[in-house]
């Protein structure tokens, strides 16, 4: 059976009646955004401060540091976010549950996909973070040391920066990467870019349509964090070491 294109069905009104199917679209984008946006700063947070971690020399902390990086790395997201949304309110003090089951629905899923990303993808950053101070010589940490610095300022002002310009092109992959696993949170109902085409599909029976406009705008997504970053890797390469100038 030939299949009907029709373009023209993202500027016809929803059967909702709740703007055009563009416009689902355009807010399935905007949720898919702020999701991962909000989810790389955490995991820039945690996961750099997990990947110092690892490194130092006190073993409790360091120990501390892998088995976040085990768990949170090993354990498939999808059964992470369910237990961030399902199992979690459950665990917590019964009016703290009780306060985050009353909220908007659509808060609750995008608190809870948020947490689940971020934390998630902290641990591959740390991983990261923990190769690049690894890949400094050690004549850096002893010079530091040597001129006074404590072991937390060694860290600030020259291990953490330097492992930082290092790292730049992984760190790019982990941000890719959090736009196309933020797709996930359409399991718990969060109407991001990929839930908004389903519905699309489900109203419209237009399948190829909706996923090939979805797949241009991951495509653009994609693009846009390409180019950013590779202007922030030209501008921050350190002279001497691979791809430096």
């Amino acid at each position: 059976m030939a299949y009907n294109w029709n373009w023209q069905v993202f500027f016809e009104p929803s059967a909702t009646g709740e703007g055009t199917y563009l416009a689902w679209l355009l807010e399935g984008l905007q949720w898919t955004l702020t999701l991962s946006l909000s989810s790389w700063v955490i995991a820039l947070i945690v996961g750099s401060m997990i990947g110092v971690l690892r490194t130092v020399p006190n073993r409790w902390l360091s120990t501390f540091a892998a088995t976040y990086v085990e768990i949170f790395r090993n354990i498939p997201l999808l059964v992470q976010l369910f237990c961030w949304y399902f199992v979690l309110p459950e665990l917590l003090p019964v009016d703290v549950g009780d306060r985050f089951k009353q909220l908007n629905p659509l808060l609750q899923q995008f608190l809870s996909a948020m947490l689940c990303l971020g934390l998630f993808t902290a641990a591959r950053v740390a991983e990261q973070v923990r190769s690049g101070i690894n890949a400094l010589p050690p004549g850096q940490r002893n010079a530091a040391l040597a001129m006074g610095f404590t072991l937390p300022q060694v860290y600030r002002h020259v291990l953490v920066p330097m492992a930082f310009r290092l790292i730049v092109p992984p760190l790019t992959s982990e941000f890719l990467n959090i736009f196309k696993n933020s797709a996930v949170a359409t399991t718990i109902g969060l109407i991001e870019l990929s839930r908004q085409a389903q519905q699309l599909v489900d109203y419209t029976a237009q399948p190829y349509e909706a996923f090939i406009a979805v797949t241009l705008l991951y495509v653009m997504i994609n693009v846009t964090v390409m180019f950013f970053m590779r202007r922030l890797e030209a501008n921050v390469r350190i002279p001497g070491y691979i791809g430096g100038k």
